[in-house]
């Protein structure tokens, strides 16, 4: 089955739990204004970069070691002309061992080509999950610059 969906894949070294924790550490590797708490089946939080994106965020599925779930419940982007874009869009991380090696698909459900921000916001992404996270799993280093979305 094909999909639209915007998705990005990394291969590491470090273990599924490594990983897991890694992921839910979001304040290491989102750059910009999180409030809330980000690693518990139902915890929400939000994500402000100055006046350009805002979202909400619920964790809807937290599997450890396997799987990070989080339900846009609310968006603002300011740079397209459906500020709402996100709201009910899914970010999904699959954590699975390869081998001596774990994979990390990200997968945005809900952001497809149709999109209006769809090239803006899948460019960031990419960026954001092979720059920041790769990092913040590999090196445990935090992101030390903004990477638009």
């Amino acid at each position: 089955m094909s999909t639209q969906d915007f998705s990005t894949t990394l291969l590491v070294e470090q273990t599924p739990a490594e990983v897991f924790n890694a992921i839910n550490n979001v304040r290491a590797w989102w750059f910009g204004e999180i409030d809330g708490s980000t690693d518990k089946l139902n915890d929400e939080f939000t994500y402000r970069y100055q006046t350009f994106h805002y979202t909400k965020q619920k964790l809807t599925e937290v599997i450890p070691n396997k799987k990070i779930v989080w339900l846009v419940t609310e968006s603002n982007l300011s740079f397209v002309e459906d500020k709402n874009e996100w709201t009910g869009t899914k970010i999904i991380f699959d954590i699975t061992k390869k081998d001596n090696k774990t994979e990390v698909r990200f997968t945005h459900h809900g952001l497809v080509p149709k999109s209006e921000c769809y090239n803006e916001c899948s460019n960031a992404w990419s960026n954001i999950i092979s720059y920041n996270l790769y990092k913040l799993i590999t090196k445990k280093e935090k992101a030390e610059k903004f990477i638009s979305i």
